[in-house]
């Protein structure tokens, strides 16, 4: 901005009064959950209009977080979002970033995720008083793009070595140019996925959703003026910022640490210790992530922006400012400490398929180094691992290729006065649902035996942790599996006398009767192999023998505990 156009925000924000700016706030937040439904209503693939594989956020003219849908998925929004927009400025300019220009970003060193994330923005411009368009944002939707090519179905793969063996990368080029679409483009990523009608159906939904939202909030930054629109911002910003910084203030001033420990990368035996380090000094946070694992030849790193800033910012937003609404202003108060290198800051060459592998127990780690220091609120481990399962082959009659991608959900940690809830997704994942059993059974081949809570898979304790699940899968015809569990080494961790729970596994029952485990691998399948997944539970809180014992009968009943953990582990009595 000019600095007459500073001054010009600086006097409107002044003269704002608080009913614009929570007017403002409401809309806006609206504007992303009305784009995330149309997603929802017109995406093709069930990895996005029923798992909801995506993210949609605003973000102003220099890439900063105005803010997100409400059930968006936060491992998306964190910092991603502003890193795309960042490097669209950097190599277009703000002035070569027109109406109607629609631009793609999944290069692993700004997103720093793996290859199927892709950012998709357009500018949003209104006139200002003196009838120039200005620049006031951008509309983003961050989707998983179900297939980008490389050597394996769905373009993830256990046996990678670099991110070059993981499908096509897009830095910063425009989609659509003036509203007109780029046909070379186009046919760049038709010709680099095995599924080009799924994959351009989606493709259009999260087009849609930019156009929609752009349109909306242009409407709304027409109707106050651009100056009003940017002190509403401004206020909302220094509001949030207030806000997260009384909530660090209550917490003492000290240097808080935790250790957990990843199984392995997937490709190579060894398990990674992982240390955090939390600082709380006065009203700001820093967050030392300088002694993880070093970047390794295995899928499971990631880059700085959608991995480092991305933990920091999750468990920033889960432990200190938990309500309300996340925008630039929230995360104000948060520093992060991050060298290059480690497997949250990796190398734009690096292998990132798996990325999301370490996300879960990092953030749960930043979250337990504070619990000394916040007793009350710092609940049990979650079971902390994307519970990641794909399914891949060829149609036997018609030889076209198909995959299924399904996740595991498992259950969260206890806290003072309260159960652990789930089974739910990890904490990267907001509110992403199951994909119901009836849609798995009709698009692919496979059925679904068995679906059920997974008995005292929640840690015990006077709050008890929540369950976990066991799904039962029958292959009606051959297919490759690929598995991405973690956390088995390292559970869900009890607090205060509370019980860790119990980790996950993936077994194969094959058809010849023989059995195996499968937690980060990929196999062949024969139809009439079975596969099992059991997702783990979340960690227990306090003492399990000083839970009230109609609860322990109640669960009992429900089949969350068994009778013999009733008695051996809670101290229930036979009536």
């Amino acid at each position: 901005m000019t600095a007459a156009t500073e001054a010009a925000v600086a006097q409107a924000t002044a003269a704002l009064d608080p009913v614009t700016v929570e007017v403002i706030r409401r809309r806006l937040v609206a504007i992303a959950d009305e784009v995330d439904v149309n997603i929802t209503r017109t995406a093709f693939s069930p990895y996005i209009y029923e798992y909801k594989d995506y993210a949609v956020g605003i973000v102003d003219h220099r890439g900063d977080l105005i803010c997100q849908c409400t059930a968006a998925m936060p491992v998306f929004v964190a910092d991603v979002m502003r890193a795309a927009i960042q490097d669209g400025l950097d190599i277009y300019g703000a002035a070569d970033l027109d109406e109607g220009d629609i631009v793609i970003n999944n290069y692993a060193g700004v997103i720093g995720q793996h290859l199927n994330n892709m950012a998709m923005y357009t500018p949003i411009h209104v006139p200002d008083t003196q009838g120039r368009a200005t620049l006031i944002g951008f509309m983003v939707v961050v989707m998983h793009w179900i297939d980008v090519g490389g050597r394996d179905v769905g373009s993830t793969s256990k046996f990678a070595t670099d991110i070059f063996q993981e499908g096509i990368q897009f830095r910063t080029v425009k989609l659509r140019a003036r509203g007109e679409p780029v046909r070379e483009i186009y046919r760049m990523i038709e010709h680099n996925t095995r599924f080009p009608v799924e994959m351009m159906g989606d493709i259009n939904s999260q087009i849609g959703g930019c156009l929609m939202g752009r349109d909306e909030v242009a409407v709304l930054a027409r109707r106050y003026g651009v100056e009003t629109f940017r002190g509403a911002l401004a206020a909302i910003w220094d509001q949030s910022e207030a806000a997260s910084r009384a909530a660090i203030r209550a917490i003492p001033d000290g240097t808080y640490t935790a250790e957990g420990v990843l199984d392995d990368d997937g490709l190579n035996p060894g398990s990674l210790p992982c240390r955090i380090t939390v600082i709380i000094a006065g009203d700001e946070m820093t967050v030392d992530l300088s002694e993880l694992p070093r970047e390794v030849n295995a899928p499971m790193n990631c880059g700085r922006w959608g991995g480092g800033e991305t933990v920091s910012r999750l468990a920033f937003r889960y432990l200190i400012l938990p309500e309300g609404d996340a925008n630039e202003g929230t995360f104000r108060p948060l520093k992060l400490v991050l060298p290059d290198g480690t497997i949250v800051s990796a190398r734009p060459t690096a292998p990132m398929g798996s990325y999301n592998s370490a996300l879960p127990t990092l953030i749960d780690l930043v979250i337990r180094a504070l619990g000394p220091a916040m007793p009350d609120r710092v609940a049990g481990g979650h079971y902390g691992t994307f519970a990641t399962l794909a399914f891949a082959g060829r149609r036997p009659a018609s030889g076209a290729f198909w995959q299924c991608h399904d996740s595991g959900f498992g259950g969260w940690g206890a806290l003072l006065g309260q159960d652990g809830p789930g089974p739910f997704r990890t904490m990267c994942h907001g509110d992403t649902r199951m994909i119901p059993v009836e849609v798995h059974e009709a698009t692919y081949p496979f059925m679904i035996e068995g679906f059920e809570l997974r008995t005292d898979s929640g840690g015990a304790g006077e709050f008890r942790g929540g369950l976990g699940l066991t799904r039962r899968y029958l292959m009606l015809t051959d297919c490759r599996m690929s598995t991405r569990f973690e956390r088995t080494t390292c559970p869900a961790w009890g607090m205060h006398g509370g019980h860790d729970a119990e980790p996950g596994n993936v077994t194969i029952l094959a058809a010849d009767g023989t059995t195996r485990h499968a937690l980060k691998d990929a196999v062949q399948l024969k139809a009439g192999d079975r596969v099992r997944i059991d997702t783990g539970g979340g960690g227990g809180f306090g003492d399990p023998r000083r839970r009230d014992r109609d609860k322990v009968r109640e669960d009992v009943a429900k089949g969350f505990v068994s009778r013999a953990a009733a008695r051996t582990v809670y101290g229930l009595r036979e009536d």
